[in-house]
């Protein structure tokens, strides 16, 4: 199959140009003006004129198909790619997770057998751990070598997810020297889970206790001490869904002294606050998610966080849970509320929306902040994350003058609300390519589940 893609607004993190696009097979093999004068006969031509031509999204956090709280995110890894390809979004790094007494070998499976025969887009995985005497710590290097290049640990949900700091140290250290990369879910769990107590105790039971039990200096701390772990460890760390001013600030001083701590925030922590929880009845179950929504002020010290590259990558920790059936699970009890939101398929709409429409960031930084930022620190650049001779033909043909209003009514996540209902965004992916192959076309599926393939990721540099 040869496409030509001809006339668009081609931006990169560091590119901006009109040029047109041969794509033979899976990969780009050709830009330049007038291609269709030089390369004979094609496929297939898309006029892109007006619109921009961009890489692929990159969604480095998912949760497709997690157990949790006594039930799984609403979407598997049909539905949740699908929904993800219409938003723009090429490629997803999910989260295997290791549970107690399992080989890293024996959980890897579990989440490939999730995901084949089901995927519509390209997936890699990180890898969970929960259990790791010192007899398991070889097995670190043996996930890297399956190109399964970076680990996440929890310092939260004591008895579930949490390991204690001297894991952390261990599999930093492990990880490292194997070329690995440590993601951390960074909130002092063990003091929230006194203030949770607390609050049951004295029947605070709502949603909003969800928020009001876990506040942003417990996450200051957790990234703070994630961050000293990781330089006694001689480690790199990557600082999971930050959502707050005091965390950003911890993340901020690390790299003012040089050291290798990387950070996302997400679409939520930048659009939607507190407030949401104050809404009547059950309704603020909709956005119990972990950490939660913070106070609106901390909003303008994201962006500028992601204006000045602090903050290095925006995904969007997709974990939805229906209202009905699965969030009511709560509704007597925040504690049992399954944690986790809907955000796979608006991620590259709200960021250019919010970002560049609102002028908070360029266009190059759009593409870096939800593509190539992702593609680089996790071991796929240049085959993902740009628009290169020799990448992936992962490409998304952007309208940046088309309004669209989200909607449960017409989204593709298998989930029955909305977190962002009725907000208006301009710039829609009306063409998303995966490897060549055209997934969405103005509002159809194209695609085919199965298509997508694993991606085995170098190692971190």
């Amino acid at each position: 199959m040869r496409t030509l893609v001809t006339n668009g607004h081609v931006v990169t993190a560091v590119d901006s140009y009109v040029a047109d696009i041969l794509i033979e097979g899976s990969v780009i093999a050709m830009i330049g003006s007038n291609l269709a004068s030089v390369v004979g006969q094609v496929d297939r031509t898309i006029d892109a004129a007006g619109k921009l031509v961009i890489p692929g999204g990159i969604d480095p956090h998912t949760h497709m198909d997690l157990p949790f709280g006594g039930t799984a995110s609403s979407d598997d890894f049909e539905t949740g790619t699908r929904a993800a390809a219409f938003g723009g979004t090429t490629t997803i790094i999910d989260f295997a997770v290791q549970f107690r007494g399992q080989a890293l070998n024996e959980a890897l499976d579990v989440w490939f057998k999730k995901a084949e025969g089901k995927a519509v887009i390209d997936y890699g995985f990180h890898m969970i751990l929960t259990d790791l005497p010192d007899s398991r710590m070889p097995e670190i290097k043996g996930l890297i070598n399956q190109g399964v290049t970076s680990i996440k640990l929890f310092m939260a949900y004591p008895g579930v997810f949490l390991v204690d700091d001297g894991t952390i140290f261990k599999a930093m250290t492990t990880a490292s020297e194997g070329g690995g990369l440590v993601c951390m879910h960074a909130e002092n769990g063990v003091v929230i889970d006194v203030l949770v107590k607390r609050a049951v105790a004295e029947g605070k039971t709502g949603p909003k206790y969800h928020a009001l039990t876990r506040p942003t200096r417990a996450e200051a701390e957790g990234v703070h001490r994630a961050i000293a772990i990781a330089e006694m460890a001689n480690s790199p760390v990557y600082i999971v869904h930050l959502s707050c001013y005091d965390a950003l600030r911890e993340v901020q001083a690390a790299r003012d002294l040089g050291l290798p701590a990387f950070a996302e925030t997400c679409p939520q922590y930048l659009f939607l606050d507190y407030s949401y929880y104050e809404q009547e009845g059950f309704e603020g179950a909709k956005y119990v998610m972990t950490p939660p929504l913070r106070d609106k002020a901390n909003q303008d010290q994201l962006w500028k966080g992601l204006r000045g590259n602090d903050l290095q990558v925006i995904s969007t920790d997709h974990c939805p849970f229906c209202f009905k059936e699965q969030k009511e699970l709560g509704r007597d009890d925040f504690t049992k509320i399954p944690n986790g939101g809907p955000g796979v398929e608006h991620r590259m709409s709200l960021i250019y929306d919010g970002g560049v429409v609102q002028k908070r960031i360029s266009l190059n930084r759009f593409v870096e902040l939800t593509s190539t930022a992702a593609a680089k620190i996790f071991g796929l650049f240049p085959k993902k994350g740009t628009i290169a001779v020799g990448s992936d033909a992962d490409i998304v043909i952007f309208n940046p003058e088309r309004d669209e209003v989200i909607s449960a009514a017409t989204h593709h996540m298998r989930v029955d609300y909305s977190a962002y209902e009725g907000r208006r965004v301009r710039g829609v992916s009306e063409i998303v390519m995966s490897r060549g192959n055209v997934v969405v076309e103005n509002g159809e599926f194209k695609g085919r589940a199965g298509n997508g393939q694993f991606l085995k990721r170098s190692t971190f540099s």
